[in-house]
Order: C-alpha cells, then structure tokens, then sequence
C-alpha cells in the first residue's frame, strides 16, 4: 500500500538518511478509529487527550476538540514544553507531566500544566503510558480511551479526522449550524474533498514536516532543500488566497487549514529564528496575514494553544535555557494576530 504523504514521510532508507543529515519524522504505531472499531464507540466523557502545548501535532488536535466543541466531552492533560534532562532518573528526553516544574521563561511554573488524570496511575512520563501496553513509543498527541484503559491513537492527522467525523456522537455542544465540517462528506462534496486531500499533502511535505526538515537539518544542502521548498509552499498558498477567499478552499473553514495553522502561528514568532526560516515573516504575505487572523479569531482557536509554551519548549532546550522576549515589532504576539490591517503597514 503507497504511503500516504498527507500523514507520514517514507522510511525507506531512514538510517541511511539521517545519517546524512536528514530529519526523518517515525510512524505513529496507534491507528485505531473511534466509531469505526467497535471497541471504541463515540460516546461522551469516554476519551481523553495527552498532548504538550508546544508540539505542532498536538495542537492540530487541541484545534479540533475545541473548533468541534467538544472541550467538555474529551478530557485533556498538557505535559511540560520541554522534555527530562540527563539528570533524571528516567533518562533524558522524555514528556513529563509536571505542573510544578519550573519555566526558565518565567521562573514560575506554567498554569496550563497538568497532572497525568487518565490512566488513574498518575502517569509522571508519557513513556509509561505507552509502556502499560507493550509499546516503545513516547510521542504525544495520545488520544486515550478512559473506558478499556488503553491507546485508541497516536497519529495526530487520523485524531482530527474521527474528532470531525463523530463530533455529534463525542458530545459537541455546538449547534449543527456552527459544527465545522471538516472534511464534508457524500457525492456533493467529492471536489472540496479532492482538494483538501492534494492540500494536506502538500502542505504536510513542505511546510508541517518541511518547517522541522530545515530547522533539525545537519547538513547544508538538506537544509538549503527543505528552506526552498517551504517558501516555494508559501509563495503557492499567497496566490491562492488572492481572489479574496476567506479560507483555503474558498469560504468555509476545513482541516486543511486547521492543518497549517499551527506551523504558521509559530513562524514569526518561533520558526523564524529556531528553524532557520528567515526568508520572510508571514506579515510580509498580506493574504497568508490576513489568513492566519482569520483563523485566529475562530471560536475556540485563541485558547487551543500558547506561545509560552512554544517558545519555552524549542527554545529552553537549548544550550543555556535562555528564550528569547521578542518579536515586539509590530507589537508582540500573539497579539498581532488580532490585527489583520498590520499587513498593510
């Protein structure tokens, strides 16, 4: 079966590859589908949510629970933004849940931060909940079924797809004229699925997984490829905007522009400097500005994710903890995206 690009890269030749400096995302190993396996029915109160502010692939899903309303019915918690050190016991490089864990951002610990509640184990790493069920794998999002106690998924594109299929079923407090769909379904809607496929697909490669190609490259051609190729990305998605369409796919609000919010949220702020994508802010992209505000001002989207966390997750694992303040011209973020005339300064 072809891989699907929209979801995952091909490990073919994975060692080979990072070897010569390549980042090469893994395979998410959870693939269940809540309502379409009959050991996880869509009901309300049944899931929960694993997920850390400053991953990207989580804040996919965090989107979706709440464009979707279902922040009542799914339960969340959020790790810290950085991972264990070689100090702990555990060993290094771990998502931990850890409220009282001290931010070098702030000197304080970060509000949004939780216990593990889930599992009813007090899980401290999210390795252990993986661990429960013979798994190696230590990612986040997890996508959990409180009922049976075990892993329903693991792969964030997959979690947004059931989330917008089985909104209803989950216990949506929204009313059936304001629940987004997604990714619509029957005859009617074959086209605008189409191109919300071809849509996810290429901004997966080049701009969700291409921001991280750039930024954790370890040689320089790798990393001049994956640079062209984001802003050759960006530059395609300026000109579809330019007819004046409110979203993507014309006037109504799907999962592919969920999908490339989180990566451009960040960009000014975050992957401009960290991911090395200094080309342009996308405040120098008046559509894509003017898009990304747009999103921002949904309901539930101001509240699915934190710059704090964001900056303190890529930048307070580096070598001496220290984040950086800025931007602060125009004004700091996330504020600025409520501003959408800012691109015409």
């Amino acid at each position: 079966m072809p891989i699907d690009t929209s979801k995952e890269e091909d490990q073919s030749d994975a060692a080979d590859r990072r070897a010569r400096g390549e980042f090469v995302r893994g395979v998410s190993g959870f693939r269940d589908v809540i309502g379409e396996n009959a050991a996880y029915p869509a009901e309300p109160g049944r899931y929960h949510l694993h997920v850390a502010l400053n991953c990207p692939w989580c804040h996919r899903v965090t989107l979706a629970r709440n464009v979707l309303g279902l922040q009542d019915s799914i339960t969340l918690d959020v790790a810290f933004p950085n991972r264990t050190g070689e100090d702990d016991p555990a060993g290094p490089n771990l998502w931990e849940f850890a409220p009282d864990r001290l931010a070098s951002a702030t000197g304080a610990p970060l509000p949004e931060c939780t216990f593990e509640t889930a599992t009813g184990h007090a899980r401290r790493l999210v390795r252990d909940i993986y661990a429960a069920e013979g798994s190696e794998e230590r990612s986040v999002p997890v996508l959990y079924d409180k009922k049976t106690q075990t892993i329903v998924s693991n792969e964030s594109a997959e979690i947004v797809r059931m989330l917008g299929a089985q909104a209803r079923g989950l216990g949506s407090t929204l009313s059936d004229d304001s629940l987004p769909a997604l990714y619509p379904l029957g005859p009617a809607h074959e086209d605008l699925r189409s191109d919300i496929d071809a849509l996810n697909a290429a901004i997966y490669v080049a701009i969700n997984n291409g921001s991280y190609k750039a930024g954790f490259s370890g040689k320089q051609d790798v990393y001049d490829t994956a640079f062209d190729t984001y802003f050759e990305m960006l530059s395609q998605l300026k000109k579809r905007l330019r007819d004046g369409r409110s979203f993507l796919t014309g006037e109504t609000f799907t999962e592919a522009d969920l999908r490339l919010f989180p990566t451009l949220y960040r960009h000014d702020p975050i992957y401009y400097i960290r991911m090395k994508l200094n080309g342009a802010r996308i405040l120098d992209y008046p559509n894509l500005w003017r898009w990304l505000c747009r999103v921002y001002a949904l309901p539930g989207v101001a509240e699915s994710g934190s710059l704090l966390h964001c900056k303190q997750g890529y930048f307070g694992r580096s070598w001496n903890n220290v984040v950086p303040k800025g931007p602060i011209v125009p004004m700091p973020y996330p504020q600025a995206y409520l501003h959408p005339e800012l691109a015409e300064r």
